[in-house]
């Protein structure tokens, strides 16, 4: 699956909210990845997560594959856009 997400932090994806996302990607057995731009990064790992430097108001793709991706994707989109 794939969806794209706009960054509502004003903070952007700095290192408590990072760590708070990599905390839930790791809750799934699924593959779950963050793309920006050219880069595409694990999004279980916080400093790959870091590495993006994502800012507010910033679009994001998120790219889950495997068991329960679904609920993976509904999940992530949600902190993301929060």
């Amino acid at each position: 699956m794939e969806s794209s997400f706009i960054i509502k932090s004003l903070s952007g994806l700095h290192a408590r909210p990072a760590a708070m996302l990599v905390q839930k990607a790791n809750s799934f057995p699924c593959d779950i990845s963050l793309v920006k731009g050219d880069k595409k990064v694990n999004a279980k790992s916080i400093m790959s997560i870091l590495a993006l430097g994502i800012e507010a108001n910033e679009k994001i793709v998120v790219i889950t594959q495997g068991e329960k991706e679904a609920e993976a994707m509904q999940a992530i989109g949600e902190f993301l856009e929060t």
